[in-house]
């Protein structure tokens, strides 16, 4: 079974760049593009919309509902093929499928990422022009409940020539260091491979990024290996600034529920300040 790059749109400002990373990435691999488009039930459920039984009787409400589903069957339909267009610019000659599902992307995530090899998502969604400084809902929700690696585009697409690699000794990162030391994905790219720690757990965390790098060399890729002091996420924007990264590579949500709710993620963090693609590992 050939490899797929499952690329998830909503018709937003974002799904341009996803379509273009998702050309970029299934080029690479050699894989197949799936790309989704799902129906969000919510806006047939609001209570205006549901009211209108009510005042409306029955009879014209269906009427006007089975007027609303037709109108964003047709969206979905230019959606999707609007996505295949991009796709075909962006390059990708290979097979594109159109999927276009109802309800909500991460309920029907387990099935279709069933064969997939990677997941593509806009950092933000069709609300991203009224809160910039935001993340998606979707985005974090598809990223927590995936099993895949998830490459978070960016509101642009840029070439990538070198990648950033945030490490440390967590499963998350681990699964990334297994990724890029069995995927061909990263085989011709500058890879950097940088942990930010404090001065008094310097010794432990150098220990373990030179662990880190000994077995991405093993696999026969070229590391840069760095150790940055200070805040995380801006000492890794900041890196990223000055070397000309094009993709950050990081686990992602690796604590718990809890201590997310009480101090943050650094994850969220990292999304929001960052303005790069980023491929997040669970």
């Amino acid at each position: 079974m050939s490899m797929k790059v499952l690329a998830c749109i909503d018709g937003s400002q974002y799904s341009q760049s996803c379509c273009e990373y998702a050309a970029w990435v299934a080029q690479r691999m050699k894989a197949q593009i799936d790309v989704v488009y799902v129906t969000d039930l919510r806006q047939f459920e609001i209570p205006f919309v549901a009211d209108l039984s009510g005042s409306l009787g029955l009879q014209p409400y269906q009427s006007i509902m089975g007027e609303l589903q037709q109108l964003e069957e047709q969206k979905a339909s230019l959606v999707l093929e609007r996505a295949e267009d991009l796709v075909r610019k962006a390059g990708f000659e290979g097979e594109v499928s159109r999927i276009h599902k109802t309800g909500f992307l991460v309920d029907s995530l387990s099935e279709l990422e069933e064969t997939a090899e990677l997941i593509v998502i806009g950092k933000r969604g069709e609300n991203a022009n009224f809160a910039a400084e935001h993340l998606g809902s979707t985005m974090e929700r598809v990223v927590r409940a995936s099993s895949k690696p998830c490459l978070v585009a960016s509101r642009a697409f840029q070439p990538v020539d070198k990648v950033m690699l945030a490490y440390e000794n967590v499963p998350s990162c681990n699964a990334a260091i297994d990724y890029f030391c069995n995927s061909i994905f990263f085989s011709d790219i500058e890879l950097h491979l940088v942990s930010v720690s404090k001065k008094d757990d310097e010794a432990g965390v150098l220990s373990e990024l030179k662990a880190a790098e000994d077995r991405l060399g093993s696999a026969g890729l070229k590391v840069n290996c760095q150790m940055l002091h200070g805040a995380v996420a801006p000492e890794l924007s900041e890196y990223a600034k000055e070397t000309g990264i094009g993709l950050l590579a990081m686990g992602a949500y690796g604590h718990s529920k809890i201590r997310h709710l009480i101090i943050g993620s650094t994850t969220t963090e990292i999304l929001r300040d960052c303005r790069l693609p980023t491929l997040l590992f669970r």
